[in-house]
């Protein structure tokens, strides 16, 4: 999206796409920096006698880059009167949060209760939303009309479990693949804090994050990737749904915004095929598949083949949740 919008806009979105470019590089160097050397072998769940609580806090960056600002809400005060994405930082942290702990028994995004920070109003305008290995931080965005909406934050705070679990690099196949668990599971957030089915749910990750002049839906669509969006500044959503689509490019790192779209779509039939909530069975196996991949190089087949294995072992070898979690992979064009 930003290589098109940097094609399409005049010098002064171009500058901007650029400056964008840059600050993401460092924010995810950052965070490979800060994942420990244990981040490959997974986090163990809690007993269920353990019973942690989380901890927020919310800081206005007052448009300035550097982070974490001026503190303005921390756990336990009362929502703030004059500042609304203060608010839904600070509720969407824990909205998150509680996915972790109460569905798959994790405290915090590294296990052990790390503390949630956010940072909103950061930088002039920033048209984005980071994770950067120790906190969050949002900008107010020109091109995208808020950054704050919740599949948004449950994609980036993923980036943490990520940091912290599995570890899978930044680039081609491992890249899409952690770009796509954080996707999943921005999308089970906001799923789960609304209570919607599999057949109930949008499947968008980001949706109604554009502004008036853009005409799109959302960011991604897990339901039907390269769908998204069409618009004569951004282009055309190009994520593929079937391997036979799959780009091949070095842009993107490899194409990891991009190339998601296939194990997306393969969560997404998974989640279809299961019914119910999609964060109690699929989200399962995709949770435990990054706790056991000790792969930080893992390609698509690789992921796959561990989905299978986790569903078998969770829920049987002929059970209809491992019979099914391979044929949604065959039906992206995955053989397992």
């Amino acid at each position: 999206m930003l290589e098109t919008i940097s094609i399409r806009g005049d010098r002064k979105v171009k500058a901007m796409v650029s400056s964008l470019i840059k600050n993401a590089e460092k924010y995810r160097f950052a965070r490979a920096e800060a994942s420990p050397p244990t981040a490959y072998q997974g986090v163990p769940p809690l007993d269920e006698a353990q019973q942690p609580t989380v901890y927020r806090e919310v800081y206005d960056g007052q448009k300035k880059a550097r982070l974490p600002g001026k503190l303005v809400r921390k756990e336990g005060d009362p929502p703030v009167c004059d500042d609304e994405s203060v608010n839904v930082a600070y509720d969407g942290a824990g909205d998150v949060y509680d996915l972790y702990l109460d569905e798959y028994r994790r405290d915090s995004m590294d296990g052990r209760g790390m503390k949630l920070i956010s940072t909103v109003h950061h930088r002039n305008k920033y048209n984005n939303a980071f994770w950067d290995g120790e906190q969050m931080a949002y900008g107010d965005g020109v091109v995208f009309s808020t950054m704050t909406e919740l599949s948004v934050i449950g994609h980036e705070l993923s980036h943490g479990v990520v940091q912290f679990s599995g570890g899978l690099i930044y680039r081609d196949q491992a890249g899409a693949l952690n770009e796509s668990f954080a996707d999943v599971f921005g999308a089970l957030t906001l799923q789960r804090k609304h209570q919607q089915s599999a057949s109930e749910a949008t499947w968008l990750i980001g949706g109604g994050i554009f502004g008036p002049d853009v005409n799109g839906e959302s960011l991604r669509s897990m339901k039907t990737p390269g769908e998204a969006y069409n618009d004569d500044l951004l282009g055309k959503d190009p994520q593929p749904y079937h391997m036979d689509l799959y780009l091949n490019t070095s842009a993107d790192n490899g194409g990891v915004h991009i190339n998601s779209g296939i194990p997306n779509h393969a969560f997404y039939l998974l989640s279809q095929y299961l019914g119910g909530n999609a964060w109690e069975k699929a989200g399962h196996i995709w949770y435990d598949t990054l706790q056991a991949i000790n792969n930080p190089n893992a390609t698509f087949n690789e992921w796959a083949d561990k989905t299978v294995e986790m569903a078998r072992n969770r829920f049987g070898s002929g059970s209809r949740e491992a019979i099914y979690t391979r044929r949604a992979w065959l039906l992206v064009g995955i053989t397992v």
